[in-house]
């Protein structure tokens, strides 16, 4: 499975942007996917994850902000972020692993490059 992220950038506290993972190597349905996030010296934190039967879970640092979605079996993986504050703030990054159990503690075994988001004050 190969993932690219795209659609970081540079906003304003308050803000918003819309990340994209292109996935191709596998068939999305089968998969859960997650959105993970990393700031230089800290552990990597779990944002969302979206089951290949559309359960979705949240960090609770991020409820009612940001949404985790995708249009349809062949469309991207999304990340809209909403309300961003400094503390958002990270490199993201799409993650994927098969079926089975999905939530941000599970092992996922396909990441990409990820896509840099900052946000000032």
């Amino acid at each position: 499975v190969q993932l690219v992220e795209s659609g970081g950038g540079s906003v304003q506290a308050g803000g918003s942007l819309k990340l994209s993972c292109e996935v191709s190597g596998s068939t999305f349905d089968s998969m859960c996917m997650a959105w993970f996030r990393q700031t230089p010296g800290k552990e990597r934190e779990g944002v969302a994850s979206r089951s290949n039967f559309g359960v979705i879970k949240y960090a609770d640092s991020v409820k009612g902000r940001f949404g985790i979605s995708r249009d349809n079996a062949k469309s991207p993986l999304y990340l809209q972020m909403t309300n961003l504050k400094p503390e958002d703030t990270a490199m993201y990054y799409c993650a994927a692993k098969g079926s089975g159990d999905c939530y941000l503690g599970s092992n996922f075994n396909s990441w990409g490059q990820g896509t840099q988001v900052t946000v000032s004050s």
